[in-house]
């Protein structure tokens, strides 16, 4: 073998992941295994990995905020989230359980105000586009416009110095893979902006129904289960530079 990988292993699942630990110790690389959000972050904490592959449905911190503490301690982080549901499966049950908004498109005006409100101050709404569609963030502006409420739309976190601040809704459109734009609002908060954010992913990888799958991993940083663990193997080291 030509290389060896330091890899973390964070599922709930103790026999997935024991399964997946063997697999890549059997190929000869180092594996780390813990079950929940908490212990990957004290993992990261104490070590670096080269790669990490977390189920994003877990007890106690789900998989994204636990990715979300983990780019904090190392920003560089390879994290990959494994799931066994679609995108949108994840999306509506963050929704049931009131942490998020989704936003679909088509959409018309009063969607767009009913759903930024019920998020409430400092919210989050994720924008799931049924189609590839490059003006998802103008559409947004306008329907918002419609509905009397003041917009930034933003195409880079960079952007968000304090002129923004006084806007009711920010757009955040920074064609980022989901994770990644989740992670963004932290920024948008930390920012210290409190208006309810709404963050569009990219959309090539986010249009339809269609479910991330293998293939695209490297793009969306999403693992469907189940997948083929020799195709998983032969793109570890892609997955890793």
């Amino acid at each position: 073998m030509k290389f060896r990988l330091d890899i973390l292993i964070v599922d709930d699942d103790r026999d997935n992941a024991a399964s997946l630990g063997e697999l890549f110790e059997f190929e000869g690389h180092r594996v780390d295994v813990v079950y929940n959000g908490d212990d990957a972050i004290r993992a990261y904490t104490d070590k670096s990995f080269d790669l990490a592959f977390m189920d994003v449905m877990m007890p106690g911190k789900n998989g994204v905020e636990s990715f979300i503490e983990i780019r904090k301690l190392k920003p560089t982080a390879r994290v990959f989230m494994m799931t066994g549901y679609s995108v949108e499966e994840l999306l509506q049950q963050a929704v049931r359980e009131g942490a998020i908004g989704v936003l679909e498109k088509p959409f018309e005006a009063q969607e767009v105000l009913r759903i930024t409100e019920s998020v409430g101050r400092c919210g989050l709404v994720v924008a799931a586009p049924t189609e590839v569609r490059s003006d998802m963030g103008i559409a947004i502006q306008n329907a918002l416009l419609a509905g009397g409420r003041t917009s930034a739309l933003v195409h880079d976190v960079s952007q968000l110095d304090k002129n923004i601040g006084t806007n009711d809704v920010i757009v955040l459109d920074a064609h980022l893979p989901l994770i990644d734009a989740v992670s963004s609002y932290r920024d948008v908060k930390l920012a210290g902006h409190l208006a309810p954010t709404i963050v569009i992913p990219r959309t090539d990888v986010a249009a339809g129904n269609a479910v991330p799958t293998l293939r695209d991993v490297g793009i969306t940083g999403i693992l469907n289960k189940p997948f083929d663990p020799l195709e998983l193997l032969n793109r570890l080291q892609q997955l890793a530079a």
